[in-house]
C-alpha cells in the first residue's frame, strides 16, 4: 500500500453529518430571560440617555436564549427605533440588561 493509501485510513471521519454541532448546541445552557424591575428600568433609562456616540461602553443582552456582552465603541443610538449600536451590533433597548461605563459612578 502506498503513503497516501495509508495515510487516509487514519484520516478522521464524520460518519453522522452535523452531530458534533448538534451535541454542542445541546450541552449550551438555556437562561431564561430575566424581568428587570421597575428600579432598575429606570436605572437603564438613566444610563442609556447618558451615553452618547463615540462612547465605549459594555453592555450585556440577551439574545438566542443566553446573555452577551460585548465591549466597544457606540456607534449609533436610535431612539425611534429603540435601539443601540455598538461598532456592527445593533442590540434592541429591550434586550439590554445592564450597561457599563466609566462614566457611571456605581
Amino acid at each position: 500500500m502506498d503513503r497516501r493509501s495509508r495515510a487516509k485510513q487514519f484520516m478522521p471521519f464524520d460518519a453522522l453529518k452535523g452531530f458534533r454541532e448538534a451535541v454542542s448546541e445541546k450541552e449550551r445552557i438555556i437562561v431564561p430571560k430575566r424581568d428587570l424591575s421597575e428600579e432598575q428600568k429606570k436605572v437603564l433609562d438613566w444610563k442609556l440617555r447618558q451615553i452618547q456616540k463615540e462612547d465605549i461602553i459594555t453592555v450585556e443582552y440577551f439574545q438566542n436564549r443566553e446573555y452577551v456582552q460585548v465591549t466597544g465603541m457606540v456607534t449609533r443610538i436610535d431612539d425611534a427605533g429603540r435601539t443601540l449600536e455598538i461598532v456592527n451590533t445593533r442590540i434592541a433597548f429591550v434586550d439590554i440588561s445592564d450597561l457599563k461605563c466609566d462614566m457611571f459612578q456605581e
